[in-house]
């Protein structure tokens, strides 16, 4: 299904489109699929929204060096371990999107946003969702969206399971109504991905 008219209180949110997370830049935690090919078509359909009138708004992975979740702050740990720390679980990765690196760089022009908003900032909380980060605490995201009477979101982006399912799971929670673009989305892994849409969709969202 593809997007052809303005929607009334809808904007654009488009997530984690960074060097970082893509092949296409050969970035330390990339996902399959992120080649040029696919930052072509989500640039493409990015101006195209945009020419239609929505505010597009992009969330940006901002980690300082000492994050959480890489396993290079932990001893004895590798990539993708998962691990207990004061009750809650967290995997593990490569050191990403690390502040002012290339890597944290966004992959599109950006020009094309409304606002950017940078999400993982705090050391000791790892952040999927562009909403809030693992101990709750807000990014912003909400009340800029809330602030401009925007009720409907069009979400896209990476990964589709962890950063843009948090993202869409926190939305429909926050009382958006959500339509996903599955073809402008790639996951991590096939079987996480599989069960991230299907836990998207059980929550309402309009997958397209």
């Amino acid at each position: 299904m593809q997007i052809n008219t303005k929607q009334d209180h809808t904007a654009v949110v488009v997530v984690d489109i960074q060097a970082d997370f893509t092949q296409a830049m050969q970035g330390s935690l990339a996902v399959g699929g992120a080649d040029q090919a696919y930052l072509d078509a989500t640039e493409t359909e990015t101006r195209r929204l945009k020419s239609l009138g929505y505010p597009i708004y992009t969330t940006q992975d901002w980690h300082p060096a000492n994050h959480i979740s890489f396993f290079s702050n932990h001893d004895n740990t590798n990539p993708y371990d998962l691990i207990e720390i004061e009750g809650r679980q967290q995997v593990l990765w490569p050191p990403h999107c690390v502040q002012e690196s290339p890597g944290a760089r966004i992959l599109m022009d950006e020009s094309l946003f409304t606002a950017i908003v940078k999400k993982g900032m705090d050391p000791a909380f790892d952040s999927y969702s562009g909403f809030f980060d693992d101990r709750k605490k807000e990014t912003g995201l909400a009340d800029i969206l809330k602030g401009s009477g925007i009720k409907k979101l069009i979400i896209y982006g990476l990964a589709t399971d962890y950063c843009v399912k948090a993202t869409v799971m926190d939305a429909i929670m926050l009382g958006f109504e959500v339509t996903l673009i599955k073809d402008l989305c790639r996951g991590v892994a096939p079987e996480s991905t599989a069960a991230g849409l299907e836990e998207m969709k059980a929550a309402g969202v309009d997958i397209c």
